[in-house]
């Protein structure tokens, strides 16, 4: 989505696609001022045993703002991420990242893996591939 398309997060669904009525009544409850942090959708998914990318569009048709991205990516502020690039990157970091690219990009989901798999937190990715050039996406929630 570009900022010009925020607030219309539905547009990016095809016509009729309608809002799953259990995730709705979900995020109603856990939403504060049509915000939903990532954490948030992720704990809803887990609870409710549906995928990332259902809230995610749930979320879009409810015209919600997804915030806090747990990679630091976005919704810090007006647009704004808050993850910067490592000062360096080990080789393991490197080699474990570039083994997990799909089309020269990272996924979202293979990026929480290799932290996972590392020991590492998450932003301490999205950093490294922030130093190394390579950009992260798909988004599991479906923001980008």
């Amino acid at each position: 989505m570009t900022h010009g398309d925020a607030g219309h997060y539905g547009r990016k669904h095809a016509p009729g696609t309608v809002a799953d009525p259990v995730i709705r009544d979900a995020l109603l409850k856990s939403v504060v001022q049509e915000e939903l942090p990532c954490a948030v959708a992720f704990d809803l998914a887990n609870d409710l045993g549906v995928t990332p990318d259902a809230v995610g569009r749930t979320a879009d048709l409810m015209e919600l703002r997804l915030v806090k991205c747990q990679l630091g990516l976005f919704g810090y502020g007006p647009g704004k991420g808050i993850v910067s690039a490592a000062e360096s990157v080990t080789p393991a970091v490197e080699k474990a990242i570039r083994e997990a690219l799909m089309n020269d990009r990272l996924p979202c989901k293979r990026a929480w893996a290799v932290a996972k798999t590392l020991g590492l937190h998450k932003m301490k990715i999205s950093a490294a591939c922030e130093a190394l050039g390579i950009k992260i996406g798909p988004c599991q929630l479906g923001a980008f």
